[in-house]
């Protein structure tokens, strides 16, 4: 059997199905078919037979127009798989409909995804779900529904292909100050104070991040002896760099992801942007911080409307400090001057 899945989304939101294909190919042949955001970890899950990369301008957060004959070029590369089975990933405010039109126009007997709209003839399951779940749980929801359970002794973690070696030797703690959405990232100010402070105390800090986080990277690490490689690594690098790191700091990007894949403690500040029931570290050591009881939380804000963005405006580096002690990091008193 030939199952194909479709993720179409950024480097998190990949490593967040991984459990979702295990179970796929614990009965099947599996392609992911990810966007060009998400290839560095599709390239990484295990159970992923090949990958394809295709954007999506319905998924996109800054799209290009649609293109006719891309379009079909899409739809006669998915028909040549000859897949017997699709199952389409989104988060629970993306439309699987656009993507499950296509698969229809390739062929594709069955397709599968969480829905709440009418979807008429696109879908053969479609699957509605209550409550808020992490999104790890809502793709094994699906997979399950269509009768594709995790092998047994899969517990259901998320995990990834070893990375290999991370760049830098030693301890140290990793620090990823960007994320795609502006309102998913603590204040950079902070994170430079954050990371002044540990350099100060004898820690060696690792500042990462990809391409167009260099410049927030440049700032946060300042005149520190912080080390930086935003923009330095490639994604398995990164993801190396995250596994051997004592713990990471972080906002709601993909590094939280990584880290719940490699097992390396995370402290996030994590703003509620997106309710963290959906997005949180998963099964790994970590400490949350930020208010997350606050009235706007599930505004969905790509850029935050409240001067301060008070959710986490009032984490201080301090904070973050005593969450990594609290995970076990080792944080040396200031030398005297």
């Amino acid at each position: 059997m030939h199952v194909l899945a479709v993720r179409q989304d950024n480097n998190g939101d990949v490593l967040l199905v991984g459990p979702a294909l295990r179970a796929l190919a614990a009965r099947a042949r599996v392609t992911l078919i990810c966007s060009p955001h998400g290839e560095g970890a599709a390239r990484l899950l295990p159970g992923v037979d090949r990958v394809i990369v295709a954007s999506a301008a319905w998924i996109d957060a800054n799209p290009r127009p649609i293109d006719r004959d891309a379009v079909l070029d899409y739809v006669a590369r998915v028909r040549a798989l000859g897949a017997d089975e699709a199952f389409v990933f989104t988060s629970f405010h993306q439309s699987p409909l656009p993507a499950a039109l296509l698969l229809r126009m390739a062929g594709v007997p069955r397709v599968h995804a969480i829905c709440e709209d009418y979807a008429g003839s696109l879908l053969d399951t479609r699957l509605r779900l209550e409550g808020e779940r992490h999104e790890s749980q809502r793709a094994l929801s699906l997979v399950g529904a269509a009768g594709f359970l995790l092998p047994g002794g899969d517990d259901g973690a998320l995990r990834i292909k070893p990375p290999g070696t991370s760049p830098v030797e030693g301890s140290y703690v990793a620090v990823q100050p960007g994320a795609t959405v502006p309102a998913r990232a603590w204040s950079s100010l902070r994170y430079r104070e954050l990371v002044q402070e540990l350099c100060a105390r004898g820690v060696r800090v690792v500042v990462l991040g990809s391409a167009d986080e260099t410049e927030v990277a440049r700032f946060v690490t300042g005149e520190s002896d912080a080390q930086n490689l935003a923009g330095q690594t490639t994604f398995a690098e990164f993801a190396a760099t995250i596994a051997e790191a004592q713990a990471l700091v972080v906002g709601n990007s993909s590094g939280i992801h990584l880290a719940s894949a490699v097992g390396t403690p995370v402290v996030t500040v994590f703003p509620p942007t997106i309710l963290p029931q959906r997005f949180a570290p998963w099964r790994v050591a970590h400490v949350m911080l930020g208010d997350h009881a606050i009235s706007c939380a599930g505004c969905r804000a790509r850029l935050c409307p409240i001067p301060g963005q008070p959710c986490i405006g009032k984490v201080t580096a301090g904070d973050v400090l005593a969450a990594l002690q609290r995970l076990g990091v080792q944080l040396p008193e200031r030398a005297a001057a």
